[in-house]
């Protein structure tokens, strides 16, 4: 038991990067094992759109020098309609922002052995103490951290999370060059970050352009293969195949050419988490999960987990007398909930509504944006029900009628609480 930290973390991720960050910058012994080769860090695992806001990039310290394009606007695109919304944002380089949180953690303090996959936890009496990795090698620690979003092989052998396929959502992006970001007709997207509701694009999910600077942007869609994606999908079509469709017929891209190895593919279950800690371990990031359910956004969310499940680790060892115990680490579970992702389920019954919705309700969803004004959308995306009953309408009813019919049926009641 020679090879032991304080705290071992398996996942590079923004999550696992930034809860490195804290802890060896509290002098705690921090390694963390890393599943890609380290000269190829983050190819495999380059799969996100990188937009984030002002807020992270300040609470985190995020240097200007990963950003590709900082944005000023929001748009909403319907099939026929479109809403923009003031907002300060950045777009950035994904991998550049991962290899910058495992520098800068390094500079901290922290270990990093990468080509190194995390495998199943150690146990002894019931407690979590280590981690075996690579087949039969083995690290010890106080704390044990899984932040390796989905596969979550350690929180899944702990019956800590249940990720069920039905809740997977599947992603393709491109970064495209030659894009009319200002094309008649449809809203200027010069420093725009786009999300369109368009079935007909992404069936049961949704598609975006995210402008990084002149003519270029990444662009790509998203949808989880349940009931609604096979309500309003093709038989035989695949991903690929809809943004293909999607990049054929929208104007936009009537010029544009793909940028040469810039494709992400990537996944993540959308699902409220059923445990987040037990005895000496916690869950972060897309292992829970943690990324937001109406739009997508995992960085910010993820970076926050990393730093709760820190503060609870911080909290857990400090005393001279370190207490790992499951009720002295489920601290970590109520700042998830407070601090993390507050008012999940209310989101969680929001986006279940927000794809139910035809594309001729997408339409009056932005007449409606525009009439309620620019504090409506966001006190939604802070699940905010009374804002988004504020969108109803009367013609409503039956949308309603058949989203409790579907939950009834279910026999779920993970809408009670917020």
């Amino acid at each position: 038991m020679s090879d032991r930290f304080d705290v071992v973390i398996a996942g590079a991720g923004p999550a696992g990067a930034q809860c490195a960050r804290d802890l060896a910058a509290r002098d705690y012994d921090v390694l963390v094992l890393e599943t890609e080769p380290e000269a190829e860090f983050p190819r495999q695992s380059n799969k996100s759109t990188a937009g984030t806001f002002p807020s992270m990039m300040a609470a985190f310290g995020v240097p200007d020098d990963v950003v590709m394009q900082f944005t000023d606007s929001v748009v909403l695109e319907s099939p026929n309609d479109f809403y923009v919304r003031d907002q300060p944002g950045a777009v950035l380089e994904f991998a550049e922002f991962k290899r910058w949180l495992v520098a800068d953690g390094r500079e901290r303090g922290a270990e990093y052995r990468f080509d190194s996959r995390a495998t199943a936890p150690i146990e002894e009496d019931g407690s979590v103490v280590g981690v075996r990795y690579d087949g039969s090698e083995e690290v010890y620690a106080d704390v044990v951290i899984d932040a390796t979003g989905p596969a979550a092989p350690l929180a899944k052998a702990l019956d800590v999370c249940d990720l069920k396929r039905e809740n997977q959502a599947i992603g393709i992006e491109w970064e495209l060059e030659g894009i009319d970001v200002d094309a008649p007709g449809y809203a200027d997207l010069h420093g725009a970050m786009m999300l369109r509701l368009d079935h007909d694009v992404a069936p049961g999910g949704y598609s975006w352009i995210f402008h990084t600077g002149g003519d270029t942007a990444k662009v790509g869609l998203c949808y989880i293969q349940n009931d609604r994606h096979r309500e309003h999908a093709e038989e035989g079509m695949t991903i690929d195949g809809y943004l293909d469709r999607w990049l054929e017929s929208d104007p936009r891209f009537a010029d544009a050419t793909r940028i040469e190895g810039k494709v992400h593919r990537g996944s993540a279950h959308i699902q409220l988490p059923d445990e987040l800690s037990t005895d000496g371990f916690m869950a972060i990031g897309d292992t829970v999960p943690t990324i937001d359910p109406l739009w997508g956004e995992g960085i910010h969310k993820g970076m926050k987990s990393g730093r709760a499940a820190a503060a609870t680790a911080d909290r857990c060892l400090t005393p001279a007398e370190p207490d790992t115990s499951a009720a002295n680490m489920s601290i970590y579970d109520d700042l998830w909930h407070d601090r993390v992702a507050p008012r999940v389920r209310s989101r969680l019954l929001m986006t279940e509504l927000l794809y139910l919705a035809s594309n001729d309700r997408y339409d009056r969803l932005m007449r409606d944006l525009r009439s309620t004004g620019n504090d409506t959308l966001a006190r939604i995306n802070a699940g905010d029900r009374g804002a988004f009953r504020k969108l109803l309408h009367a013609s409503d009813v039956s949308l309603l009628g058949r989203f409790a019919k579907e939950r009834f049926l279910e026999g779920s009641s993970r809408w009670g609480g917020d």
